[in-house]
């Protein structure tokens, strides 16, 4: 394991066009965090400068008692431990958390102008995260609307050019692009049009084959299972339930099975004849499974290896955040200065502060 690159060593770099993206700290990250958006983060973090946010205020939104916000450290080292042993470097990534940056409940509140509430209410996801929480449309807090809004300023704080997310928020980020155009056409050019990548497979279905891999629905493979766990959870995948014998033609397409391979077995001569025996009949979901087992593992092989070094480096992953969140502090502020700048905010408290020190000469000379 590296040490960290110190900042100055960082600001002498060229500069580089900036990635943003992250995750709520909801604990472990699991098969489809990773085909969703942190394939993509680990890619980029070479040619982009980029920022991985641990979005505890977005926990909020849904989970405001004493005892989730209790959770949140705890959910963010374990997070952030999945982030470097699926292959980010923090020598070349900043990772920090949204809530010790103070400058982004500023222009939360700025943006909140920018953009009408009709607007947020078309957005499809703010639903599905209410009901997600149990929560009716009488129950829905402010927050939850405006979490949009939210990820707006989180993304135009350091004036992302890019955001790898996966599909269930590519519509926050089309309302983040509206606000900066309504900002930039107020106020001047102060932020790009961020632009969208969403992840090679866009939303992965969990093992039950019910619905896309969710913490909430038990449907899971965790980047950081062991070889016995991943074993048993193929084991009990969902398959064709048509299917009820090897020697019966099976369904591909869809097939969870079939999809896990596409995504995570490189041979793909053998998943190919994998598929062509499988619509014929003749092969079974033992072998079919058995293999994406053996190919999963071995995916998550040297992502193991890398989690237990940084675990055993007794605050390292704390260091990381810490180290990360001091450098997004003087981004942010840097940035809301300009905003501040550009709208005329500053211009006025300049006025009043110069007006005030020259009653306060005044008076100490006439004293």
């Amino acid at each position: 394991m590296s040490e960290q690159q110190p900042a100055q060593d960082r600001s002498q770099q060229p500069e580089r066009k900036r990635i943003l993206t992250g995750d709520r700290p909801t604990g472990r990250l699991h098969l489809g965090h990773y085909v969703g958006s942190i394939k993509k983060r680990v890619e980029l973090q070479h040619s982009y400068d980029t920022s991985l946010i641990i979005a505890d205020l977005h926990m909020l939104t849904t989970k405001p008692t004493p005892e989730d916000i209790g959770r949140i450290g705890e959910n963010a080292r374990a997070m952030v431990l999945d982030y470097l042993a699926a292959g980010i470097n923090p020598d070349k990534v900043t990772i920090y958390l949204q809530s010790a940056i103070h400058a982004v409940y500023e222009l939360n509140l700025i943006f909140e102008m920018l953009i009408t509430v009709n607007r947020l209410t078309r957005v499809p996801s703010i639903k599905e995260m209410a009901k997600a929480a149990n929560m009716s449309d009488e129950e829905m807090p402010f927050g939850l609307l405006g979490y949009p809004v939210l990820q707006a300023a989180d993304i135009l704080m350091p004036r992302a050019h890019l955001v790898p997310v996966g599909k269930d928020n590519e519509s926050h980020v089309e309302v983040t692009r509206e606000i900066a155009r309504r900002f930039n056409g107020l106020y001047g050019e102060v932020f790009p049009i961020p632009d969208v990548l969403v992840g090679d497979v866009p939303t992965l279905v969990g093992t039950d084959g019910q619905a896309k891999m969710s913490k909430s629905l038990g449907n899971c493979i965790y980047l950081s299972d062991d070889e016995a766990t991943v074993n048993k959870k193929v084991k009990k995948m969902y398959t064709d339930p048509n299917r009820i014998s090897a020697d019966v033609p099976g369904t591909v397409e869809g097939n969870p099975v079939f999809i896990y391979h596409d995504a995570f077995n490189p041979d793909t001569a053998d998943v190919d004849d994998m598929k062509t025996r499988y619509r014929a009949g003749k092969v079974g979901d033992v072998e079919v499974k058995e293999k994406l087992a053996q190919a999963i593992n071995s995916f998550l092989a040297p992502m193991r290896e890398r989690y237990k070094e940084y675990e055993a480096d007794n605050g390292f992953v704390d260091q990381v955040i810490l180290d990360g969140t001091m450098r997004m502090q003087e981004v942010a502020n840097a940035t809301l200065k300009e905003v501040k700048t550009a709208m005329g905010l500053r211009s006025v408290m300049n006025a009043i502060s110069r007006k005030a020190e020259n009653r306060r000469k005044k008076l100490a000379k006439n004293s």
